[in-house]
């Protein structure tokens, strides 16, 4: 048994080995010596441990993570996998012991270790789900429910409508599948870019897999075996974008207090004692906290307590009992009668919120999709696999060589009150219990005209979400795509860096109604109008517009009318940006200006006193000057000095600024791919970065420089193009 580690030119990672599980444990090796550093952080964050060594910044998210029980789902749902599919929980157990035979060597090469003191630890079988759901517990969105409930409570249920937005990114992803009819090969091609906050190191990590079973080349998640998004395999390729489902649910709880305990009122008005323990978090620099941990049969209590929502934290330490509660919450003898829901000496004040979601319930976080996913050769071995699928609940796209395409969803979702998908709902009232979870097949059977779009408009998984993504890059990719007739893998990147920014021209005929304004208003506002509403990295009149715009977006979020909604209740500062005001209006701006009535504000009014004030002292650069790249880094690194970027949050290049607060991106493509079924070694793919998450190494930021540009680096899978750098003999 052996496997042989191969590197191409961008120091991407090319495996190959004598079965599955070595396959599995190189994997896991080649990426703790990639990506050591990312690998503790992220296993921390799912232990909800990383302001250990990270320090109070980090806290808000371990007191989320431990609340919403994320280690012991993954647990849960590994001992499942264990019962269920053994094969497959041996796979994901191979490639932990991977990860833990890499970790010292990695460790070595990165720097952050020692800056930070970290240790590298152990990675259990179990610590891969826990990555996986740690990354996406919040992808659902479920606090916007908080922020729903907060628009309607003070402007009304039409505030809804008004307010959605994607999140508070309001970044998605883009994807297309072309398919043989409207190509120059007569072969599909599917490309995309995936849009998250970015990270350095990426949160994808391009890599090629190869053992007698599969030989497939892909983005994987680090940390977690296989390649689930985005994959070639020689025969059938396939993409994601987020389906914009809402499969996660939040409960306001009623608690109390007893002597034997904590109890929550259920929704046939009795008393029932709920799981708690306390457990210590450790913060680097500062004194342990202690959190109290409360799990109604809704699910785990994530904000507030029998005290109300400022309850749950305490600055000493004290004795820590065992995390296992040491009663059934369900056994006879634990609940009693009371005479209403505001009976039993609830404070009227006093509330908590616990979150229920799929994989605390199910126990599967469908990891027996990833090995049938590997194995795929058609379109229908594919389709096969996702019914496995859990979550995040995905669009999916693909196409094989035999001519099959794919267009469906993925994942599964609960069967409930339509209430639960809104706003928080009360778990002591009857009609809001989970019915059940089922997998979504809401499938497109043929693209028309050759073409399915997906990026996160309303489409396919319309039944399934409440929010979804304004249509305008959907549109713009099918508009691009409908240009001409037949496509090739090469012409692919042009749709990639497309900076028409379609949500721009409810403002502009804002402007374009004003009159009697100052000269320098009005030339200002002819400029903007002669524009070609292009976000380019050196156009000066997309600089002139976004200042208008963020003048504008903070005049509106100034109106006394939203005052109501600067100060969002004592929820966890994780929870917060869901609630924050001005990014709120910035993202749904278009929506805003184009209402027929909006709550009494004057909006010519607000839209001339922007146009002043930017005319006043309008910006002297370009675009690019101050729309730069923000990404996410556990500690602070070498500084970043690259040339802006072009794109805006709804152009095709979507490089997400925060209109009103700032210019800087932190969110955009986390890679960018072209899939070509006619030749795998004529697809194309890139990261923010690079494929070495160490800094100053050759690889860390060599393909900086083409995402930048909008290129893409070549997928190169001929053994005799790359370079064996180790073979290892597993023994197992």
């Amino acid at each position: 048994m052996s496997t042989e580690t191969y590197r191409d030119a961008w120091g991407i990672p090319h495996l190959r080995a004598s079965s599955v599980l070595d396959l599995a444990r190189a994997q896991g090796r080649v990426t703790a010596l990639d990506r050591a550093w990312q690998l503790e952080v992220e296993r921390h964050r799912a232990q909800g441990t990383s302001a250990s060594f990270l320090g109070a910044d980090a806290l808000s998210w371990d007191v989320l993570a431990r609340r919403a029980r994320i280690e012991d789902t993954a647990r849960r749902c590994f001992a499942a996998l264990e019962r269920r599919d053994p094969a497959t929980a041996e796979w994901v157990r191979a490639y932990a012991a991977g990860v833990d035979e890499g970790l010292p060597r990695g460790a070595r090469r990165a720097p952050e270790f020692s800056r930070t003191g970290l240790v590298p630890g152990r990675w259990e079988p179990w610590t891969p789900l826990g990555v996986w759901l740690a990354t996406h517990i919040l992808f659902a969105g479920f606090p916007a429910k908080l922020w729903r409930e907060q628009a309607t409570r003070h402007l009304g249920p039409d505030a809804v409508g008004l307010f959605a937005t994607d999140g508070p990114g309001t970044a998605g992803s883009n994807g297309w599948l072309v398919s043989g009819s409207r190509t120059a090969t007569g072969h599909a091609l599917i490309a995309g870019d995936p849009h998250r906050f970015i990270e350095d190191p990426g949160v994808y990590q391009q890599i090629r897999l190869s053992c007698p079973e599969f030989d497939v080349v892909g983005l994987a998640v680090p940390g977690v075996p296989g390649i689930a998004h985005f994959g070639h395999t020689g025969t059938v390729a396939w993409a994601i974008t987020h389906a914009m489902a809402d499969y996660q649910d939040l409960y306001r709880e009623r608690l109390r207090r007893t002597g034997a305990g904590i109890q929550a009122l259920g929704p046939d008005g009795r008393w029932h004692r709920v799981e708690r323990h306390t457990e210590k978090v450790e913060i680097a620099g500062e004194p342990p906290i202690e959190i109290e941990l409360i799990e109604t049969p809704r699910g785990p209590v994530i904000a507030g307590g029998p005290e109300g929502l400022e309850a749950g934290l305490s600055p000493e330490p004290s004795p820590m009992p065992s995390p296992k509660p040491s009663y059934d919450p369900h056994v006879p003898g634990d609940e009693s009668r009371t005479s209403g829901p505001g009976g039993g000496g609830v404070p009227a004040e006093a509330e908590a919120l616990a979150l229920r979601y799929p994989p605390r319930v199910t126990e599967d976080l469908g990891f027996s999709a990833l090995l049938p996913l590997l194995r795929a050769r058609t379109v229908a071995d594919l389709d096969q696999a996702l019914h496995l699928w859990a979550e995040p609940v995905n669009v999916v796209q693909a196409a094989d060589t035999a001519g099959g395409t794919l267009h469906r969803v993925a994942g599964r979702v609960p069967v409930r009150s339509r209430a639960n998908r809104l706003h928080p709902v009360p778990a002591w009232l009857p009609g809001h219990a989970w019915q059940g979870t089922h997998e979504t097949p809401y499938a497109d059977p043929e693209p028309a005209d050759g073409i399915a779009v997906m990026a996160n408009q309303r489409g396919l998984a319309a039944p399934l979400g409440v929010e979804f993504a304004p249509p305008h890059r959907a549109d713009r990719i099918r508009d691009l795509l409908d240009a001409r007739r037949t496509w090739t893998a090469d012409a692919m990147p042009a749709i990639h860096t497309d900076t028409h920014l379609a949500s721009a021209a409810p403002l502009l005929d804002h402007l374009a109604a004003l009159d009697r304004l100052t000269p320098e208003a009005d030339r200002l506002r002819e400029r903007l109008l002669a524009w070609n509403r292009r976000m380019d990295a050196d156009s000066t009149d997309a600089a002139l517009y976004a200042a208008v715009r963020g003048a504008v977006v903070r005049r509106l979020a100034a109106h006394p009318v939203f005052a109501p909604l600067t100060e969002p209740p004592a929820y966890p500062e994780v929870l917060l940006p869901w609630l924050a005001l001005v990014p709120r209006i910035g993202y749904a701006l278009e929506h805003l200006l184009r209402a027929e009535e909006l709550y009494g504000i004057d909006r010519p009014a607000a839209v001339r006193a922007a146009l002043e004030e930017v005319a006043a002292a309008p910006p002297s650069g370009t675009w690019s000057d101050t729309h730069r790249l923000a990404p996410w880094r556990a500690v602070p690194g070498e500084p970043y000095d690259e040339p802006g970027l072009a794109g805006d949050h709804d152009c095709v290049l979507c490089t997400s600024a925060v209109p009103g607060v700032t210019d800087r991106a932190p969110r955009g493509p986390a890679a960018r791919y072209v899939w070509d079924l006619a030749d795998r070694d004529n697809s194309r793919w890139v990261v923010p970065f690079g494929a070495d998450g160490v800094p100053g190494s050759p690889h860390h930021r060599d393909q900086l420089a083409l995402w930048r540009k909008g290129e893409l680096a070549p997928v190169i899978t001929d053994w005799t193009l790359l370079t064996l750098l180790e073979r290892t003999e597993e023994t197992r």
